[in-house]
């Protein structure tokens, strides 16, 4: 027991393990701040735009990722997050407050304070009956919104333009709004790289393999799994806000159960518990839903099938596909 109390709380020596990971991410941020330079080169703008998309549900799969690739955690109402973050942009913006420094704060706080009570409550059970739970909460944020109709109701709810920061428009374009979500999702790879690695992370590790042994040498999982829950959920509600400004529009479809399946969807195809793995997943997703889109009227099929190919070669998805790949060159 000695030594499993030894292994958890002492710090792993796996910076080597690490690095090509750190390395990976670094290469693809570098690669994605060239991107708008290059598509205006080239004459396609609208990659930018796709691009940004890519970015902003991959920052929600990312979160996603840390409850369930990191806590085993399979909450299928994720999406109740986003559309909470959005319509905090929305509903402030409604009321005349359209700066981003007052509204992200907002957002995260809102969908931080909506994780801690039903996390705390999904969490006392297991299985099917977490994954039950959390859709039910999450179906309840999508009808409430539904029912709201001082706020549009189902029709959603337009903004009256992007959102400010300390009163200069400084997101108005889409390139600025490109660049403000990739600095958005290199803050939250990099804060979140180091909770994983963190004591925190591994009892949250330890306790996804083994709950019953974390328990015996004296950690209880219950505190460890509903922080990263709450932590999960306001960098959702941040990519809500974010998917608010690039659309200018609140939609309760943003929390529909069908959303939170393309977030679990994003983590497997690129790779649980990777961390870039997730965002990988999430640009590849919507890359195929355009591309099979723009071919045939039955691209659910081809994409299905896509999908069931990834994960029979490769059971760590994309980011295990690459390192396989990797370790054989």
């Amino acid at each position: 027991m000695t030594t499993l109390v030894a292994r958890v709380t002492a710090e792993p020596p796996r910076r080597r393990a690490a690095l090509p990971g750190t390395a990976l991410a670094g290469l693809v941020l570098a690669a994605l701040a060239a991107l708008p330079v290059a598509a205006e080169a080239a004459g396609l703008p609208f990659l930018v735009v796709t691009a940004t998309r890519m970015m902003i549900f991959g920052l929600a799969a990312l979160s996603l990722d840390l409850v369930l690739g990191y806590g085993a955690m399979v909450s299928f109402g994720h999406a109740a997050f986003i559309g909470l973050g959005a319509y905090a942009v929305g509903i402030l913006d409604a009321h005349g407050i359209r700066d981003l420094a007052i509204q992200a704060p907002v957002a995260a706080a809102t969908c931080a304070l909506f994780a801690l009570v039903t996390g705390a409550i999904s969490l006392r059970t297991r299985g099917v009956y977490f994954i039950m739970i959390t859709l039910a909460f999450g179906q309840m944020a999508y009808f409430f919104m539904v029912s709201l109709s001082a706020y549009g109701g189902d029709d959603g709810l337009p903004l009256s333009g992007r959102s400010t920061l300390f009163g200069m428009r400084l997101i108005a374009g889409d390139p600025a709004l490109f660049y403000c979500v990739l600095a958005v999702l290199a803050v939250a790879l990099l804060a979140l790289r180091r909770v994983v690695a963190s004591r925190f992370g591994r009892v949250l590790r330890g306790s996804r393999d083994n709950a019953v042994r974390m328990q015996a040498i004296g950690f209880s999982p219950l505190p460890y799994r509903l922080t990263a829950y709450v932590i999960a959920g306001a960098i959702a509600g941040l990519a809500g806000v974010l998917l608010a400004n690039q659309a200018e529009f609140a939609s309760p479809a943003y929390m529909s159960w069908q959303r939170s399946g393309e977030l679990i969807v994003m983590v497997v195809l690129g790779g649980m518990g990777t961390l870039i793995g997730p965002v990988a997943g999430a640009a590849a997703l919507i890359a195929l839903e355009e591309v099979l889109a723009h071919y045939s009227d039955h691209w659910r099929l081809g994409l299905g099938l896509m999908l069931v190919a990834v994960v029979l070669l490769s059971r760590g998805g994309l980011a295990g596909l690459a390192a396989k790949l990797g370790r054989r060159a």
